[in-house]
């Protein structure tokens, strides 16, 4: 499975590198492994629905 990093995932999906990582940390992310300090993230995942948002249909 190939892998792309918090810095990818953020520029991908359009938001920050710190929202990426508290998505990682929460288990938001489907797939996602933790190597060292560094998360990595499959590049089929999806961007998750934004929960503190009632309106997700900008997404």
């Amino acid at each position: 499975m190939d892998y792309i990093s918090v810095r990818e995932a953020a520029q991908k999906w359009e938001i920050s590198e710190r929202r990426v990582q508290k998505l990682c940390e929460e288990s938001r992310i489907d797939g996602i492994q933790k190597f060292g300090r560094s998360w990595m993230i499959p590049k089929t995942a999806n961007k998750p629905i934004d929960l503190r948002r009632k309106d997700n249909s900008s997404q």
